[in-house]
């Protein structure tokens, strides 16, 4: 039974893996901005302050909280209210993500002072190294890159004043 079984639970594990790295290309630039903004500055020294253990425990919580959105998003989709499934999952997806990254960067060097962290630190970057050094992820960066361009052009040109050219 485990044999067949397995396969399954590879795809699915997969799956899951490649919507958090497909969703951090959008979180990460999100996460950025919100690092820089000057409201948050007290809350950013206050999660500086706190030492590995309690930092692990506020790392968490967004995990804990919002990794149910996938199961609930496939729920939506399957039980037919896809839009809302999409919604679901791209909006909780973008949420986890620039929160983990944004607490991960703060808290980074108290969470790898941690060796169970650290161990499955080094797991998870051993496999996104690979998974970046894949052909097809390559290929998915580039059209990336070719799409934000072009979006970022016909936005440029839309927000200049008309008859005036636009330089890039």
């Amino acid at each position: 039974m485990n044999r067949i079984i397995r396969p399954f639970v590879v795809v699915l594990a997969a799956i899951w893996f490649l919507a958090d790295a497909i969703f951090s290309t959008i979180a990460h630039p999100l996460a950025l901005w919100l690092g820089n903004h000057w409201v948050l500055f007290r809350l950013r020294a206050w999660i500086r302050s706190l030492r590995p253990y309690p930092a692990l425990a506020l790392f968490a919580v967004p995990l804990i909280i919002l990794e149910p959105v996938k199961p609930v998003a496939a729920y939506l989709a399957a039980t037919g209210h896809v839009r809302s499934g999409l919604i679901v999952l791209v909006v909780g997806e973008i949420l986890k993500l620039v929160l983990v990254e944004r607490l991960f960067s703060l808290t980074r060097d108290k969470l790898l002072s941690i060796p169970a962290f650290a161990w499955a630190y080094g797991k998870y970057r051993l496999v996104m190294d690979r998974l970046e050094s894949m052909e097809a992820w390559q290929m998915v960066r580039r059209w990336a890159r070719i799409i934000r361009s072009s979006i970022r052009g016909t936005l440029a040109q839309l927000k200049a004043p008309s008859g005036l050219p636009t330089t890039r």
